[in-house]
């Protein structure tokens, strides 16, 4: 009885997991809470592509991002995209966890059916308002709304619809333009919760951060190196506008504070820190060294951000070992823009087929169409249409 009690409960999740946003990491989070040691499939550029469409990152890529989420204690590569008993029983999982949103293979078949007919399926709340198809979308229809200012800042937008079905007119509730209301209650989920300790070297950096992606990961790692608490300070959306220029950043303040804080590097975020790092701001958060990566300053005659601790002694300059930024992101997507309005305008109609399927399911399962006269009784069982 005791070594069934001490018995550590292991969790599966599998998915694409591409462009990596703070809506998988807290599906993951959510799934994590449900056992001990949560094990993460991720499927192949092979898998994704046959039967959704064209990923934005490589698999290479998206295992590392996976990997730097705070709650994953381990990835499997190359998982299978249908889930099956046997990949549970393989790695000892007790139950594997999925969002309440649609996942079908090419064909239309859910990609979880076998899990759920086991009983070894849970389902974790989807968080509302993004998803990578909505982020392709702000990519390609270069959209200013998610970072709206003012009596607009909270406002959820309405553009024309494009050939995408991406903006707030989109009809499934699945592929759809942002509408990610933050709450302190989301951020305290994400936050460790943790103070430096007496003895702890402080690190601080400060960036956009903007569609997290591995070259961000690796820059927090390296940046972590150099000492025990990282603090990571995220620059307001018009700050990141003014040195990013278009409609940068894709995701606004609130979106990429749970972005970095999902990182497993980071111990805390400063939300809207000043672009200047100043002797006030080094000395309120005990500050022992600043790093930057090597993306470039706003040139002169704007004030080097980095004066202070540069004058201090407490500057160093990070070589993150990635070519990866934001801007190639966006090139990636406009350059197979056709592929992906296709993806997107496919998702949406298989999403919006498998809607319908379920409606008419939940009808008949609750007697309220009518066979043959009679009316559908007994224990809810329908035959298949």
């Amino acid at each position: 009885m005791a070594e069934e009690t001490n018995r550590k409960i292991r969790v599966w999740c599998d998915g694409c997991y591409d462009m990596v946003h703070f809506g998988h990491a807290n599906s993951l989070r959510q799934a994590k809470a449900l056992g001990h040691h949560l094990i993460v499939g991720v499927h192949t550029d092979e898998e994704i592509a046959k039967h959704k469409g064209p990923p934005v990152f490589t698999e290479e890529e998206r295992y590392e991002m996976v990997r730097g989420i705070k709650w994953v204690d381990e990835v499997v590569e190359g998982a299978p995209y249908v889930t099956t008993l046997e990949t549970l029983d393989k790695y000892n999982c007790d139950f594997c966890v999925h969002g309440d949103d649609i996942t079908m293979t090419a064909d239309g078949i859910d990609t979880y059916h076998l899990v759920k007919a086991a009983g070894r399926y849970k389902e974790v709340s989807r968080t509302a308002g993004v998803s990578t198809t909505d982020l392709v979308g702000r990519m390609l229809l270069m959209t200013r709304q998610h970072f709206r200012q003012g009596e607009k800042e909270y406002e959820v937008g309405k553009e024309g619809s494009s050939t995408m079905g991406l903006d707030s007119a989109a009809r499934s509730p699945f592929t759809g333009c942002s509408q990610f209301l933050p709450t302190t209650h989301q951020i305290t989920q994400f936050s460790e919760g943790k103070v430096p300790q007496p003895g702890d070297r402080i690190v601080y950096v400060a960036g956009a951060f903007d569609l997290f992606h591995v070259g961000h990961l690796n820059f927090l790692k390296r940046a972590r190196e150099h000492g025990d608490f990282l603090i990571v300070g995220l620059h307001t959306d018009p700050i990141v506008n003014r040195y990013k220029g278009s409609n940068y950043p894709i995701m606004n303040l609130h979106e990429r504070v749970l972005s970095v804080l999902a990182c497993k590097y980071v111990s805390e975020v400063v939300i809207g820190a000043p672009y200047v790092v100043t002797a006030e701001l080094m000395n309120h958060f005990r500050v022992d060294v600043v790093c930057h990566g090597r993306t470039p300053l706003l040139p002169l005659p704007h004030p080097d951000p980095y004066a202070e601790p540069k004058r201090l002694g407490k500057f160093i300059t990070i070589d993150s070992g990635s070519t990866m930024t934001t801007e190639k992101i966006v090139q990636r997507i406009i350059m197979h823009r056709l592929e992906y309005e296709t993806r997107n305008s496919q998702k949406e109609k298989k999403e919006l087929a498998a809607l319908e399927a379920f409606s008419k399911q939940k009808e008949l399962m609750e007697g309220k169409l009518m066979d043959g006269g009679d009316m559908v009784k007994g224990n809810g069982h329908v035959n298949s249409l």
